[in-house]
């Protein structure tokens, strides 16, 4: 799919969102950012693509919610006329013991992580029929690979296993729409802000290609499942080949 002139949906814009979302107006995309607390790093995101060239705006919904969903999507068609691409971003990493899971931790989690790719998705489809459209969820390198390997992670692996899932049923119900349904499955891309320089530098040993991969490697990914006429229902590992140690 050409993307110039074309406009995405991004949420859960911090951090690698943001590089992301430059690199969709780069390639002369308009934007539309959502955001629930954050609302000033929606804005830099926004001027951002705006110094790229593009035009973006800016929308307040909680994506884990039917109604927040719609609102972005009705914000996108209302603002740009049309929808293109879906990035789902939207992800919270936390860990907590399988003795100290209460049914509230479970339902935040998977909320956030798994309830929130459906719904933006179920939302979105309606205004990407127009004219085919790209829909990129978020997995992790450990789901794609079916290994746990870390304890106190049930709730976060759970949900990133159902992202797959979806992932691929979405691909199966969408495709005579010419709706393309892909995922990526980060692994060490940037490390998480309280991680102490000894812990970041166990995980690029640990990793293949003996280091963490940077924010482009995720663009790359993204742009291509946005370009590509023919890929549809995978998921694609960008773990620097973390997966086969």
């Amino acid at each position: 799919m050409e993307l110039r002139d074309k406009v995405a949906i991004v949420t859960g814009g911090k951090r690698i969102g943001r590089v992301v979302a430059r690199a969709l107006a780069d390639r002369g995309m308009d934007l539309v950012l959502s955001y629930r607390g954050s609302r000033l790093e929606a804005e830099e995101t926004a001027a951002d693509v705006v110094a790229a060239g593009r035009r973006a705006t800016i929308v307040a919904a909680d994506v884990s919610t039917a109604q927040g969903c719609a609102t972005i999507v009705a914000h996108a068609t209302a603002t740009f006329g049309r929808l293109d691409v879906l990035v789902s971003m939207a992800s919270v990493y936390r860990s907590q013991p399988l003795e100290l899971l209460t049914a509230e931790y479970w339902d935040a989690d998977l909320n956030v992580n798994l309830r929130s790719a459906f719904l933006c998705a179920l939302a979105a489809v309606p205004a990407l029929r127009a004219g085919g459209g790209r829909i990129v969820n978020f997995a992790d390198w450990l789901a794609r690979s079916s290994r746990p390997t870390y304890k106190g992670f049930t709730p976060y692996y759970t949900a990133k296993a159902g992202v797959i899932a979806l992932t691929e049923s979405l691909a199966l119900e969408l495709a005579d729409q010419h709706i393309l349904v892909n995922a990526i499955a980060p692994g060490p891309i940037l490390p998480p802000p309280n991680m102490s320089a000894e812990e970041i530098a166990e995980v690029a040993a640990a990793t293949p290609l003996g280091r963490w991969g940077g924010e482009s490697e995720i663009v790359k990914t993204v742009l291509f499942l946005c370009e590509t006429d023919f890929v549809t229902g995978e998921t694609i590992r960008v773990d620097g080949g973390r997966h086969l140690a």
